[in-house]
């Protein structure tokens, strides 16, 4: 791991230099500015949310952006939705189910999908074909079918999501790392191991996973992006978390029907899903460039 820490870090001294474009630093600059938001947002909520997400107020319901009750409620920045409840609390406690399921599940995927692409590429043979062949009859079906048969099996909830995100992403990150364990399995740094008597488990996390970091990396910032999505579609569907927790896809399934009358409910929510992905794929475009010098401008 310390070699490829080293190369990115001569790399961004490089790019300090002059020799890589600003706009790439201006990008990752924005992305990282913008899940730090987030974040934050997440962290905070009990402080940064100015109501409780699921405190009604009948009286109060489907108001404006900037609405303020006249009973001391206080200041409703951008509106209530159809219960009277405050959209930007919602919005804010939202975020962290969304950062959850991403982040768990998009590390679970990453680990178990490199695992298994670093033993069928380096052992080859019965364990090669029994991996890749699961590889092919995952990517063969329909994403979105076999999410919704996981889903319809195992009901909603924040541990079915993560299960859903690992069982269809998984071959993914397999195919990407099996391919290069076998372009890196022939070089001579793994032959002069194997030559001086090290053992297979010695040569694969000592010598090869090093180097098959930094895809896993970049493909697990970039999916980020996707499993966001993912959950919020998920949520909008209604086999998400139970209704009672604030999602950015419930709110966007509730204000769906009010997109004439109270186009708030469904914009903000909508707003923060796209800031939140543009920025993990600024910061993976960002960090791939960085990690692949044959990608520089």
């Amino acid at each position: 791991m310390a070699s490829w820490i080293r190369a990115l870090a001569s790399r961004t001294a490089e790019s300090a230099s002059g020799e890589t474009a600003p706009r790439l630093d201006l990008s990752g600059a924005v992305g990282v500015l913008m899940i730090a938001v987030v974040i934050i947002a997440a962290i905070l909520a009990p402080i940064a949310a100015p109501h409780d997400p699921n405190a009604q107020d009948l009286m109060g319901r489907l108001k404006p952006p900037g609405w303020q009750s006249p009973f001391g409620g206080g200041r409703f920045l951008l509106g209530t939705d159809q219960l009277g409840r405050d959209v930007l609390s919602r919005i804010i406690y939202g975020s962290r189910i969304s950062l959850f399921v991403g982040i768990v599940s998009v590390a679970i995927t990453a680990a178990i999908g490199t695992m298994l692409g670093l033993v069928a590429g380096y052992y080859r043979g019965v364990a090669e074909s029994i991996v890749m062949r699961c590889v092919d009859l995952v990517m063969s079906l329909p994403f979105m079918l076999l999410a919704l048969a996981v889903i319809g099996i195992t009901g909603p909830g924040i541990r079915n999501l993560v299960l859903v995100v690992v069982l269809t992403r998984w071959a993914r990150y397999t195919r990407v790392i099996y391919g290069q364990t076998l372009s890196y399995s022939e070089r001579e740094f793994v032959e002069a191991a194997r030559v001086i008597g090290s053992s297979s488990p010695r040569i694969l996390f000592q010598h090869l996973l090093p180097n098959l970091l930094p895809s896993t990396i970049v493909l697990a910032t970039l999916d980020l992006g996707f499993v966001i999505v993912l959950e919020s579609g998920l949520s909008f569907l209604g086999l998400g978390v139970p209704p009672t927790v604030p999602t950015w896809g419930t709110m966007l399934s509730d204000g769906r029907a009010y997109l004439n009358t109270a186009w708030w409910m469904g914009t903000f929510p909508g707003m923060a899903i796209m800031i939140t992905v543009l920025g993990f794929n600024l910061l993976g475009d960002w960090i791939r460039d960085r990690m692949d010098p044959t990608l520089r401008v």
